[in-house]
């Protein structure tokens, strides 16, 4: 890629933004205009990348000394997409997100559904199935699969991850998700199930939960049909999707009659259906494990990283505050409730957990609290931090180098955390 001067560099980025903008108003997904833009720019030499970032204003090596110049551009260019969030506005972000997070993923992940024949290593393929959700109406849930000949002579421990997306319980969808989702499936062997749940807050809490509960309870039921075994389900999500499986988790192992029935708000028809609901989850085979990355568990406390990063990165104080209220204002509970914050609910008999922070998150001091609360509950725990990388990194991991090759780790961090557990029970996986 020839070096071209500061200047022409602005105006290829002025150029691409009114691109993205345009994409974004018509929906159009395949152009994946931010993937090759923004990856890129790697191409280009640090003198230049840090002259083009003085002149976007963006953060500083001596700010952020472990995010390069690559990725303090990126999240320049971020800011210059992004607009002040406020709650009349969230279905047109909605929009908006869906179409940029597309448009950063790599075109092979939307390509290889096509190829499943085992021509291509890795192959997957996916499908999108409609299940009922909480309340009986359609949720779309997409399931990956390797393809079988690429599964022959190759263990996939019959382990299925149910995901659950994040987007602060308001934006995202199984789309904007389909890159992690598509990479886990291919490098794990695991087949893998992305939730399309309901979101504030058009459906205030707690109906993501039990959304993504009722997609437990499917997964649970039809698991063999995708080579995964019911007592073998991983729960995972990124953000609020973290704090989903985190909730699913502790709903499923020790659901608890009063959580189900404190809601002034509720009409005895609704109390009532939540009771055939909680008393539904009791028949569910327990997680094998949860493996969340950066995830909400926390809204009462005040931890020192909302101060040090809620302000010019990806996810910013105004943005937390808009989605927590969008999910909590008329949900007739309270943000304290175990139904809504992870840290006020039942972890004692939580089952094993790889928790996973972003340095440069608002939310990283209270995933590594919550990690701290499961580890003085005796439950296993393991913790990884990815130093130098923004909340929500995984929707960058193919135009950043160095933040997908930290989440390729994760990844294989997650496999061997899984496998290690099933060891430990005397399941010896086929290797």
């Amino acid at each position: 890629m020839p070096i071209l001067p500061v200047p022409s560099l602005n105006a290829l980025l002025t150029k691409t933004l009114k691109t993205v903008k345009k994409t974004a108003a018509k929906n159009v997904h395949q152009h994946h205009v931010l993937h090759h833009t923004l990856k890129g720019l790697d191409n280009l030499p640090t003198p230049i990348l840090e002259r083009v970032n003085h002149q976007l204003k963006a953060s500083t090596a001596e700010q952020y000394p472990l995010a390069d110049a690559h990725l303090r551009l990126i999240l320049a260019v971020s800011n210059k997409l992004k607009r002040p969030l406020a709650l009349d506005k969230l279905p047109k972000l909605r929009q908006k997100f869906g179409t940029d997070a597309v448009s950063l993923q790599a075109p092979s992940v939307w390509q290889q559904n096509a190829d499943a024949s085992g021509n291509s290593e890795n192959a997957v393929s996916w499908q999108d199935k409609t299940i009922a959700n909480a309340d009986g109406g359609d949720m779309t849930v997409r399931c990956y699969q390797q393809s079988k000949q690429n599964n022959e002579g190759k263990s996939t421990d019959e382990v299925a991850m149910l995901f659950f997306h994040g987007g602060g319980f308001c934006i995202g969808d199984i789309d904007t998700h389909h890159e992690f989702c598509h990479t886990v499936c291919a490098q794990t062997g695991w087949a893998v199930v992305s939730v399309d749940y309901r979101m504030a807050p058009e459906y205030p809490a707690p109906t993501a939960l039990k959304d993504c509960l009722s997609a437990y309870a499917w997964l649970a039921e039809h698991s063999q049909s995708l080579g995964a075994l019911p007592s073998r389900i991983v729960l995972s999500g990124d953000s609020a999707g973290g704090c989903l499986a985190a909730l699913v988790a502790q709903q499923v192992i020790k659901p608890i009659d009063a959580l189900w029935q404190d809601n002034n708000q509720a009409t005895d028809t609704d109390k009532k259906a939540n009771n055939t609901f909680k008393k539904s989850l009791a028949d569910l085979p327990r997680p094998l494990a949860q493996l969340p990355l950066y995830p909400v568990t926390d809204y009462e406390a005040e931890y020192p990283s909302w101060e040090l990063y809620g302000e010019g990165l990806l996810l910013d104080h105004n943005d937390a505050n808009v989605f927590n209220t969008a999910y909590t204002q008329h949900s007739g509970l309270t943000q304290s409730h175990p139904l809504i914050s992870v840290m006020q609910g039942d972890n004692s008999h939580l089952c094993p957990s790889y928790v996973v922070v972003a340095e440069l998150d608002i939310l990283r001091d209270e995933g590594l609290a919550y990690a701290e609360l499961l580890q003085k509950e005796g439950v296993k725990i393991e913790t990884y931090t990815v130093l130098g990388a923004p909340h929500g990194f995984i929707n960058l991991m193919s135009v950043h180098q160095g933040l997908g090759n930290q989440t390729n780790y994760i990844i294989k961090s997650f496999a061997c955390f899984v496998q290690n557990l099933l060891t430990s029970e005397g399941d010896e996986p086929n290797l």
